[in-house]
């Protein structure tokens, strides 16, 4: 048996790690989210809603680096839901406005709850999530300079 550390060991991969976490944190949102209807993906738009209480769709697939052509559809069913009203701007007809009903704002206080629920999920401590929080912004921020370098 070698002792030596084999570079492209799976195990070792940051990518692998990452990958993993991410489906696993992720799939740990489901029940959580279950209860006021929303998957993953409709939870991070109403984030921003919350956080903004109107912005256009292109301002929403930029703050979540999607495409717009992958948020509207997000858009849609949370309409479905009443969560959401698009409209067209008043200063421009082209931009399309997302703004939160009475629903939606309303669902904002039962969505408090979730970032406790999941520390519980998680096993981490406020502390513990605020420095990886810390370390993964560090790790997206070096990505985009890497993708500006490119």
């Amino acid at each position: 048996m070698s002792t030596t550390h084999d570079p492209l060991a799976l195990e070792s991969q940051v990518c692998f790690a990452l990958a993993v976490a991410s489906r696993g944190v992720i799939s740990a949102y489901r029940s959580v989210l279950e209860p006021i209807h929303l998957t993953h993906p409709q939870y991070l738009v109403m984030l921003a809603l919350w956080q903004h209480e109107t912005l256009p769709v292109r301002r929403i697939a930029e703050l979540l680096r999607l495409e717009a052509a992958t948020v509207s559809p997000l858009i849609k069913r949370l309409e479905a839901l009443d969560y959401v009203e698009k409209r067209r701007s008043s200063d421009d007809e082209r931009v399309v406005e997302v703004s939160l009903t009475d629903t939606g704002a309303k669902l904002r206080a039962t969505a408090e709850a979730i970032p406790g629920q999941m520390m519980t999920k998680l096993d981490m401590g406020e502390t513990e999530l605020r420095e990886l929080h810390s370390t993964m912004t560090k790790i997206i921020a070096a990505a985009d300079a890497s993708h500006a370098a490119d």
